[in-house]
């Protein structure tokens, strides 16, 4: 890349994502930074609760799994690493990155950004952006966080971290921080920050830009699927960026692609609120630029808003699922009668599940699921089907039955001066720190 411009790639669009096409990202795509972004709003409330469990965990699971593929490659190639996979606790997230980098043998620094945990400023007596109602009547908050914006990134680009872990960032900001710190962009500027949040709107789930969730046989053919390569943009100093893909991957970049994915969960396109800018997108450019190439530009924006959003989790009760399964002939008219005896033997319970059948005349599924705030309640209604096994119809099998707790999440707001986010630096040999 030439001083005025950066290399940015994406290395995974969800908790979930495949390994392999980050790793390609990262041996031969030539990257300044490449960006995991793995965190949503339900992964973020699955780490809570897994961290309620163990205040050792909270993280995303596949976090080392994730360095031991990229770390050898990102070191070699000097390519600076950047993802939220911290979720509920990037703290022990950090450490852990720490632990890789040391086994080895690099001093290259590690930066943890925390401060999006506002649970303490958090009012239950405050309206849900959803509903209206106070967040405490959805039940027991167990989690706050604030989406943090590229300016609480920065001063760990600063401190030269190579791998920066974040827990709740704004997924577009996660891509700003890096561009701003490489072109030396003013934040405060709008027109900068809404060059770059358009750059990490349209990178921030990876394969989707190259055709993953564009593909739709005899509709919207991608080729070779089944080896989808992840994208990647060459970004100048004026905000305008070239997005490609890796050669010999999988997948499409075109026109096509990038504009459904420019307004992918975009409500307002004049108003895109993100901590960063208020995006306007009705002047951006989409331009092909050749094989698998795309250029866009024209974002503009207006000040960052004054608030911030906030992901709450609360205790939204339990949840029961439950099936069985029946084959062979008149299968499907047995699913049926299953599904009317469990109706009426739950009947007069204080909970309404959803009693369904699935699948045809020959292989059919009975499922049934409820949520409510007594588990014990929704055991019986577990208890229902498994008892279907000698009790009738005939010939039923693969019972399978599970009552978990749900943490529930909502919306709402906090003043952004309220929040305060903290850099962490762990240096080499400081893991335990």
């Amino acid at each position: 890349m030439s001083p005025t411009t950066t290399r940015i790639g994406s290395g995974a669009g969800f908790a979930g994502d495949r390994i392999e096409p980050a790793v390609d990202l990262a041996r031969r795509g030539r990257l300044d930074d490449l960006v995991l972004e793995c965190l949503a709003e339900r992964t973020i409330a699955l780490g809570h609760r897994r961290r309620l469990a163990d205040p050792a965990t909270g993280y995303d699971p596949r976090l080392a799994q994730r360095l031991t593929a990229l770390l050898p490659d990102l070191l070699a190639n000097g390519v600076r690493l950047l993802t939220n996979m911290g979720a509920a606790n990037p703290a022990a997230a950090g450490r852990v990155a720490r632990e890789h980098l040391d086994r080895l043998g690099s001093a290259a620094p590690v930066a943890v950004v925390t401060g999006d945990d506002v649970l303490d400023l958090v009012d239950p007596a405050a309206a849900a952006t959803e509903d209206g109602r106070p967040l405490g009547e959805h039940g027991e908050l167990v989690s706050a966080n604030a989406y943090l914006g590229a300016d609480a990134i920065l001063p760990a680009l600063d401190a030269g971290a190579a791998v920066v872990v974040t827990g709740r960032v704004a997924d577009p900001s996660l891509f700003l921080a890096p561009l701003a710190h490489r072109l030396g962009w003013d934040l405060d500027a709008p027109g900068p920050a809404a060059a770059g949040t358009l750059v990490g709107h349209l990178l921030e789930c990876a394969g989707q830009l190259t055709g993953g969730y564009a593909a739709d046989p005899g509709r919207l053919d991608v080729p070779r699927l089944a080896e989808l390569g992840f994208p990647f943009a060459d970004v100048g100093a004026d905000g305008t960026a070239r997005y490609g893909k890796l050669d010999g991957t999988g997948g499409r970049l075109d026109r096509h692609t990038v504009r459904e994915q420019l307004l992918y969960e975009v409500t307002d396109p004049a108003g895109y609120r993100t901590p960063d800018v208020v995006l306007d997108l009705r002047g951006v450019t989409v331009e092909s630029d050749g094989p698998d190439r795309v250029r866009v530009a024209g974002a503009t924006g207006r000040t960052r808003p004054d608030e911030l959003k906030v992901s709450v989790g609360h205790r939204a009760g339990h949840r029961v699922e439950a099936g069985i399964s029946y084959v062979g002939p008149n299968a499907g008219a047995r699913a049926r009668l299953a599904a009317d005896v469990v109706a009426e033997r739950v009947r007069g319970l204080p909970v309404t599940p959803r009693i369904e059948v699935r699948g045809g005349p020959a292989d059919a599924r009975l499922r049934v699921a409820a949520l409510h705030r007594d588990p014990g309640l929704l055991d019986v209604l577990a208890h229902e089907v498994e008892s279907l096994y000698t009790n009738g119809p005939a010939g039923g099998g693969g019972v399978r039955t599970r009552v978990d707790e749900v943490i529930g999440v909502l919306s709402t707001f906090v003043p952004r001066e309220a929040v305060a986010p903290r850099v962490t630096v762990l240096e080499a040999g400081r893991a335990a720190a």
